[in-house]
């Protein structure tokens, strides 16, 4: 078999598309590579099997759909699999068809996330100050500095309490100019760990259904 007969196949763990049609073609969801350009650019016009997409959510699907597809049209054309072979199709409502009260409604939760978030946070950080005993520690502290009882707010804690801020402001690249793409910050590793995760769960989850689902058949 030469090099032309070979096609290479990479698939994201998860592929998002923004369609207003369930019609969803190999090209769009998977990067494909072939020396006889012909195919290539054939096989990127294939069409996904899409009966189970009903409008935006999240479909799973395994390289086992998508290689029947390849080999209908080309039956002796050998398929490398460089990528998952499980993958999640994430459709998205495209955003022309979007409303204005959805608009309205997505601008709401994102500014009542942010309120929650930074109370949260808030509350956080208070919790853990009086559970480690920060407010004792410092007049301790103050104490062994001055030799005096502290009286109020004392410059320890007004420091402490501004460097908090700075150290988290700077942690995450808040003022950085010029940042390194190459260099995500802390907050974008946990939100991939995340979305790793819940990818991983959802694969999961389709896959014990469809396996119940069979032995129900077979029982």
């Amino acid at each position: 078999m030469s090099v032309s007969d070979t096609l290479y196949l990479k698939i994201d763990k998860n592929v998002r598309i923004t369609k207003q049609s369930v019609s969803v073609r190999l090209g769009e969801i998977a990067q494909i590579c072939c020396a006889d350009k012909p195919t290539e650019n054939k096989v990127k016009t294939l069409r996904l099997p899409t009966e189970q997409v009903h409008g935006p959510g999240r479909y799973v699907y395994s390289l086992m759909d998508v290689l029947p597809v390849i080999w209908q049209e080309y039956p002796k054309l050998e398929v490398n699999n460089l990528g998952e072979t499980d993958f999640i199709l994430t459709v998205e409502k495209s955003p022309a068809g979007t409303g204005r009260m959805e608009r309205i409604w997505s601008g709401l939760k994102t500014v009542l996330i942010c309120v929650l978030s930074f109370f949260g946070a808030a509350f956080s950080i208070m919790a853990f100050h009086m559970d480690v005993g920060m407010t004792d520690l410092f007049e301790r502290l103050y104490e062994l500095l001055t030799g005096t009882s502290s009286s109020g707010a004392m410059l320890l804690e007004i420091s402490y309490s501004i460097g908090v801020g700075l150290g988290i402001l700077l942690f995450f690249h808040h003022f950085a100019r010029k940042k390194n793409q190459a260099d995500p910050t802390p907050l974008q590793v946990q939100m991939r760990v995340y979305e790793d995760d819940v990818d991983t769960t959802v694969i999961g989850a389709t896959e014990r259904k469809n396996a119940q689902e069979k032995k129900d058949e077979q029982g």
